[in-house]
């Protein structure tokens, strides 16, 4: 069974929000790329359009845009994504995770790119809060 933590931000609020994804929702979220638009439905979040902009494996590896596919490879990187160079013109090998949503990754990041007609603090429950009636 595929299981998710999706980690959606809202840049109007500047607030992040946690959820789990699970079962059939998870399942139709595998295969989907960095940049693809996905219905907010399958987060939990009705209405809601989310673009993905990242995440991380079940080892911790980050995803990286311009790597295909859903493997795990090393590159030779000099700076910016998972790695800062204490000094200039140092170059070394790090694994990343390629680009495409997989059974083995375990964190989504996602943006929102489009509301809903309801407000996100009331469709997400938190997990020391109880549903409201």
């Amino acid at each position: 069974m595929v299981e998710f933590k999706a980690v959606i931000n809202d840049g109007k609020s500047g607030k992040s929000y946690q959820v789990d994804v699970t079962g059939h929702h998870a399942n139709s979220l595998i295969g989907k790329k960095i940049g693809d638009i996905v219905d907010g439905i399958f987060v939990g979040l009705p209405g809601y359009k989310l673009q993905v902009t990242g995440g991380s494996d079940k080892d911790g590896f980050p995803m990286r845009r311009d790597l295909p596919g859903p493997r795990r490879k090393k590159l030779l990187v000099t700076a910016g994504h998972g790695f800062n160079t204490p000094e200039d013109g140092l170059r070394k090998k790090k694994s990343f995770r390629g680009n495409a949503i997989a059974p083995d990754t375990v964190q989504l990041n996602m943006k929102i790119t489009a509301l809903g007609a309801k407000p996100i603090e009331d469709l997400i429950v938190k997990k020391d809060e109880a549903p409201k009636q």
